[in-house]
């Protein structure tokens, strides 16, 4: 007798589960342990590292990101609101600075903001303006593009309503649209903040001091003078303490905003 969809699909379910099982006792079996202890878990190599990297790493992680968020969220409001205004050339100002820097590697934003600029404008930035300044014009082509998905998901008819009201086009953008717009974007944008806090380890590719470590570099310096991983599982935990949390806000955003969401544009990661 032919069976149910039902009773195929519990009996495929219950092989699944009774496969992974044996892959996870085959792979406790034959694994190493004592090795995977030395490689990953060695206790003097993490203790070595603390409290430097919460007082220097991981401080100097939240500050390049605040930064750099704080950059472009202003800048992408503006880039938004140029790509949606009726003067064409606002509009390809803001075409062209988008579709160029969601097009390049961030790695090279943070190169040409290191060594680029200054020769060519003889302008200067200390390690924390350059973590912003390269993360900012970054996040900011892909914050503009959210941005503008959350105002033009703005129903026309708050718009109309203000208008009727006798706002003009300039206030019912400030007073109406644009907070409209965040609420419905905060999800994405969270998820953008998340993006940010990864590429802040970018940073690491200009000379930094040990005072001006981030989480990524001060990883690598540890693991170049202990050869383990260890390092490199205590900064990815740090990171987790940073994005876990965010990630669950994003959630909560999406829950509280009625499920609406905005598709965040892809960040480009190196």
């Amino acid at each position: 007798m032919a069976m149910s969809k039902r009773r195929r699909a519990t009996l495929s379910r219950r092989a699944q589960y009774v496969l992974l099982i044996v892959v996870a006792l085959v792979l406790a079996f034959i694994a190493d342990w004592a090795e995977l202890r030395r490689s990953f878990f060695d206790v003097d190599t993490a203790r070595e590292m603390f409290p430097s990297i919460l007082t220097v790493a991981f401080k100097n992680t939240l500050l390049y990101t605040a930064f750099g968020f704080a950059i472009a969220l202003a800048l992408g409001l503006v880039l938004a609101l140029m790509k949606l205004s009726s003067v064409a050339p606002y509009r390809w100002l803001a075409t062209i600075y988008i579709e160029f820097f969601r097009g390049v590697p961030a790695l090279l934003v943070f190169i040409a903001i290191d060594t680029a600029v200054p020769l060519a404008f003889g302008i200067a930035f200390d390690t924390a303006s350059k973590a912003g300044v390269a993360l900012g014009l970054a996040g900011g082509a892909y914050i503009a593009e959210t941005i503008r998905a959350g105002i033009q998901a703005v129903p026309k008819g708050q718009v109309e309503a203000a208008r009727s009201l006798g706002m003009s086009p300039f206030r019912t953008t400030v007073t109406v649209v644009i907070p409209q717009a965040f609420r419905i974007v905060l999800p994405p944008l969270t998820n953008e903040l998340i993006l940010l806090t990864k590429d802040s380890s970018l940073i690491s590719v200009v000379g930094l001091t040990r005072a001006e470590y981030e989480l990524t570099k001060f990883g690598r310096e540890t693991l170049s003078q202990n050869p383990t991983l260890t390092p490199i599982l205590v900064a990815g935990l740090c990171y987790l303490i940073i994005t876990l949390p965010l990630g669950h806000l994003s959630r909560h955003l999406e829950r509280r905003t009625g499920g609406k969401k905005v598709k965040a544009p892809e960040s480009t990661e190196v």
